[in-house]
């Protein structure tokens, strides 16, 4: 999921532009990009759309509903019911408690076999204080998703200060290693500066991200670009990959591989690139 493209539900004309580009997952919104006036219209688009669409297999369906705590959740979920739902993104989580309070309501109105995995907003103060135990919440917990317009606009932090971004970005990524989840990036705001969403997301991909958000699709191949491991990257991994098997087949755990040694971290990094470029 190098690229998540958000999508407002209230504009069901951008549904089927949005499922044909470039993007590794589209991410339905029924929260902030949707007016309160319109919020029921949006579950109505989507819920038209997801179930009569013939959705590809490779792409991600993500729905961003609005928080568990707000009136209008259930109703979110009620809309989704026998669509079909990758990741539930549940936004404004402050708590492991709002955790399973959500779990318990997706349970009693979405079917079992549906039970999408959640991907976890974290974009709060408290939120990113309590990340950890957020992302242990629950097993259905895939991943925490860093929310850096809210975090930081409120406050007056400068998110074009590396520093900053830097400081959010390590202290999610070190939270969602802490529970074995995935780490996801903020959306970019300035569409515009190209050079900029380059700036952040490689720092989000230095601390071992796996992708971006995207507001517009011109942000989306330089997500791609960004979290799509280079090709010498990919050779280094296999050769590594391939290392490690002779040395299992000799009985050796760690091993030299052109001057450097490798042990389990760095051959779980490796098969990890592996992976990554063979999807």
């Amino acid at each position: 999921m190098r690229s998540k493209l958000f999508v407002p539900g209230s504009r069901p004309e951008l549904f089927a532009k949005a499922m044909a580009s470039g993007a590794d997952a589209i991410s339905f919104d029924l929260e902030d990009a949707v007016p309160p006036g319109c919020k029921a219209e949006a579950r109505a688009n989507l819920a038209e759309f997801l179930a009569g669409a013939d959705l590809p297999v490779g792409k991600l369906i993500i729905v961003r509903t609005n928080a568990p705590s707000s009136p209008e959740f259930e109703a979110d979920l009620a809309a989704l019911a026998g669509r079909r739902v990758d990741l539930l993104n549940l936004p404004k989580i402050e708590h492991a408690r709002e955790v399973t309070t959500a779990v318990v309501a997706m349970a009693s109105l979405l079917a079992t076999e549906q039970a999408p995995e959640l991907l976890i907003n974290i974009e709060t103060p408290l939120g990113l204080r309590n990340a950890a135990d957020i992302a242990r919440a629950h097993p259905r917990v895939a991943g925490l998703q860093l929310g850096l317009g809210d975090l930081f606009e409120g406050l007056g932090i400068d998110r074009r200060d590396p520093a900053n971004l830097h400081a959010a970005m390590y202290a999610l990524r070190m939270a969602a290693a802490e529970a074995g989840v995935f780490a996801y990036d903020s959306a970019y705001p300035d569409v515009a500066d190209e050079a900029g969403f380059r700036t952040e997301a490689g720092i989000a991909r230095r601390l071992g991200y796996l992708g971006k958000s995207c507001i517009h699709p011109r942000q989306i191949d330089l997500a791609n670009a960004v979290f799509q491991p280079s090709g010498e990257e990919i050779a280094r991994a296999r050769r590594i990959v391939a290392a490690a098997a002779e040395a299992t087949r000799q009985g050796r755990g760690a091993f030299l591989l052109e001057g450097r040694m490798i042990d389990p971290p760095y051959l779980h990094r490796a098969q990890a690139i592996v992976a990554a470029a063979d999807a």
